[in-house]
């Protein structure tokens, strides 16, 4: 989870319930072959949505087995998904189950507990080369990095290994721990999740300096004010969207097992914020911003 959450995030409809009715509500859900988005089908097709933040852990693949897991996030109409997981398991699990459908990311961690641990810990780097010499990955992330903790030798070594893989980091950071990663490589592609909890006004300023640097959205909901009769993009974020808008990515990130059933709700409330923007706009933020960077790059490689 976002250790250094600062906003609110996106709609998760029965807040106060406990995770386990959510996962009985979710699974029943799925078994009754409900459609959530039955209503968009009648009408135009949905907007197709490139979730570029997903977890699938240990504790996620022992309660939704893959197929359910793939199965929601069809039903939620993601045209492709960023994975990772602690451990790795859980996104190779998936790929095998959807390969034309999960982009697989590639975690320090081996379990949760080292959220907080990795950066000083020498054995991660041996973990991520072994894992990276027998799979193929689109990234390396999403890690917890901040501060001066990103010049340590471990954040170093991850940096140098996107680079020798030409593979893309998925950085949980400050703006300070993400500058001094792009001093450690200026052509470095890094994916900025959540957009690092900053303010609209600073995330352009990043983007402004850094060309190869992008942002997904994942739990926050300070961009978008979503009600029953529609959404809209709140001002200081619209101006962000509309001078980059080929630097935003949406993303759901699963970072418990019970959130794995908000996937579709997360789909259909980033719909309806991103239909206020110009469609071009809104369809690079929902889906051709990732394909472009992850998904082409992808589908060559496995050719």
């Amino acid at each position: 989870m976002a250790d250094r959450q600062q906003h609110a995030v996106a709609p998760q409809g029965g807040h106060h319930d406990s995770a386990r009715r959510r996962l009985l509500l979710g699974a029943a859900c799925l078994a009754g072959g409900v459609r959530a988005g039955v209503a968009e089908a009648q009408g135009p097709p949905a907007l197709p949505i490139f979730d570029a933040h997903l977890h699938y852990s240990h504790d996620a693949w022992e309660r939704l087995p893959p197929k359910e897991a793939v199965a929601l996030m069809r039903q939620a109409g993601l045209k492709r998904a960023m994975v990772s997981s602690s451990s790795d398991e859980g996104t190779q699990k998936l790929l095998v189950e959807a390969p034309d459908l999960v982009l697989p990311v590639l975690r320090p961690y081996r379990t949760r507990g080292e959220i907080g641990t990795w950066v000083r810990d020498p054995t991660v780097v041996a973990h991520l080369e072994a894992r990276l010499a027998r799979f193929r990955y689109v990234g390396i992330g999403e890690y917890h990095v901040y501060g001066e903790d990103a010049d340590l030798p471990v954040v170093r070594r991850v940096v140098q290994l996107a680079r020798e893989r030409r593979i893309a980091l998925h950085s949980h950071s400050d703006a300070d721990a993400v500058e001094r990663q792009f001093r450690q490589d200026p052509s470095a592609r890094i994916l900025w999740a959540h957009a690092g909890f900053d303010s609209p006004a600073n995330v352009r300023a990043m983007l402004r300096r850094h060309r190869n640097l992008w942002c997904d959205l994942a739990l926050r909901s300070d961009h978008a004010l979503v009600d029953a009769t529609g959404g809209k993009v709140e001002s200081a974020w619209r101006e962000a969207f509309l001078e980059f808008p080929d630097r935003f990515m949406v993303g759901t990130d699963t970072f418990t097992p019970e959130r794995w059933f908000y996937v579709g709700e997360h789909a259909r409330w980033s719909r309806q914020w991103l239909a206020d923007l110009p469609r071009e706009v809104g369809e690079a933020i929902a889906w051709r911003n990732g394909e472009r960077l992850f998904g082409e790059a992808w589908n060559t490689a496995r050719r």
